[in-house]
C-alpha cells in the first residue's frame, strides 16, 4: 500500500513542479506586468504632477498679473472718480458762473435801457426833442431784441407803445428854434442903427463942383484956400435937426446898453421856449420885434433878416402836448426790482 501510495506521489511530482514552475512564471510575469504599469503610473501620475505644478505656477503668474491688473483697473477707475467728481464739481461751477454772468448781463442790459430812458425822457421833457426821444427809445428796443431774452417781451411791447406814441406826436422843432435864436443874437452887435443911417445922410458932403465951371475956373487961388478950409471947419461939426419923439434920439453911450438889453430879451425867450413857458417866450419875442423895429434900420438887409426871423419864430406853437415815456421807465424798473431783490 505504501508502496503504491509512494509510486502514485512520484508519478505526480513532475506535474505538481511543472504546475508550481508555471505558477512561479504566472506570478513573475504578473508581477513584472504590475510594476512596469505601476511605473507607467508613476511616471503618468509625476507627468500629470508636473504638468499640474506647470499649469499651478502659470496660473499663479496669471493670477498675479490678474491682480495687478485688477489693482491698475481699481487706481484708474478711482482715478476716473476722482476726475468725475472733479468734472462735476467745475460743471457745477460753472453752471453757477454762467448764471451769475447771465444774470449780471441782464442787470447791466437793464440798467443801460434804463439809463438811455432817463436820458430820452429828460430830452423830451426839457428840449421837446420828439426825435431823440424816439431814436433812443428804438436803440433800447433794438438793445432788447439782440439779447433775446423771453422775460424781455413786457418791456419791449410797452416800449413799442410809446414809439407809436411819440409817432404820432406833433412835431415841435425846439433846438431848430433855439438854433434860430441864437443866430439873431449873434447877429445883434452888427446890426445897423437908424441913427447911424441917418447921421451918414447928414454928413454927406457937398458935391464938388463939375469941371468946366466958369465961376471954379476964375476962383483966386486965395479964395481957394479959404473954401479948404472951410470944409474943414464943418467936418468936424454936424449939425442934424432930430425931433423929440424920433426913435433915433438915442446917446452914442446908450448904444451899447440898447444891444445888450436886446440880447437878454432873446436869451429870456429861449429859456421859456425851453420851460413851454408859451406867453413868457411871446411876450419876449414881441418886445424883440419892438425894440428892432423902433431902434435899428429895417431896411437894412441883415435887420430886415432878424425881423423876419422873430416872426416866424412868433407864429411857431410852442406849448405843444407831448406825450411821455412814463410806462417804458416804470417797466423797465419794474423789472429790475425782482432781480435785485434776488440778489441780495
Amino acid at each position: 500500500m505504501l508502496a503504491r501510495a509512494r509510486n502514485g506521489a512520484e508519478r505526480w511530482l513532475p506535474f505538481v513542479i511543472a504546475g508550481l514552475g508555471v505558477a512561479v512564471m504566472l506570478l513573475a510575469w504578473g508581477w513584472w506586468g504590475a510594476r512596469s504599469e505601476l511605473a507607467e503610473l508613476r511616471e503618468g501620475v509625476a507627468q500629470q504632477l508636473r504638468e499640474t505644478g506647470t499649469e499651478a505656477r502659470d496660473s499663479r503668474i496669471v493670477a498675479k498679473e490678474t491682480q495687478d491688473a485688477v489693482r491698475d483697473a481699481l487706481a484708474r477707475i478711482g482715478a476716473l472718480e476722482a476726475k468725475l467728481l472733479e468734472s462735476q464739481s467745475q460743471q457745477l461751477s460753472l453752471e453757477s458762473l454762467y448764471q451769475e454772468l447771465s444774470r449780471s448781463r441782464d442787470d447791466w442790459l437793464l440798467a443801460e435801457v434804463e439809463q438811455t430812458l432817463a436820458i430820452a425822457a429828460q430830452q423830451l421833457q426839457l428840449a421837446g426833442n420828439v426825435q431823440a426821444a424816439l431814436v433812443a427809445l428804438q436803440n433800447a428796443d433794438a438793445r432788447l431784441a439782440r439779447s433775446d431774452r423771453p422775460q424781455f417781451l413786457p418791456l419791449r411791447r410797452v416800449i413799442a407803445r410809446d414809439v407809436e406814441r411819440l409817432k404820432n406826436a406833433p412835431s415841435l422843432d425846439v433846438a431848430g428854434m433855439t438854433v434860430r435864436i441864437d443866430q439873431v443874437i449873434a447877429a445883434v452887435d452888427s446890426l445897423p442903427l437908424l441913427v447911424d443911417g441917418r447921421t451918414q445922410s447928414a454928413s454927406s458932403s457937398p458935391s464938388a463942383p463939375a469941371a468946366g465951371d466958369p465961376q471954379a475956373a476964375t476962383e483966386s487961388a486965395w479964395r481957394r484956400a479959404w473954401h479948404g478950409v472951410w470944409e474943414e471947419l464943418k467936418g468936424l461939426v454936424r449939425v442934424q435937426r432930430l425931433d423929440a419923439a424920433d426913435p433915433a434920439l438915442i446917446a452914442p453911450e446908450s448904444r451899447f446898453y440898447l444891444r445888450e438889453n436886446l440880447k437878454l430879451r432873446l436869451l429870456h425867450a429861449r429859456i421859456a421856449l425851453l420851460q413851454r413857458d408859451e406867453a413868457a417866450f411871446r411876450g419876449d419875442i414881441k418886445a424883440a420885434q419892438g425894440w428892432l423895429n423902433r431902434w435899428f434900420d429895417v431896411k437894412q438887409k441883415p435887420v430886415a433878416t432878424a425881423a423876419q426871423t422873430l416872426a416866424q419864430l412868433a407864429a411857431a406853437a410852442v406849448n405843444v402836448e407831448l406825450p411821455t415815456i412814463a410806462d417804458s421807465l416804470n417797466a423797465v424798473r419794474t423789472l429790475k426790482i425782482p432781480r435785485e431783490r434776488a440778489v441780495r
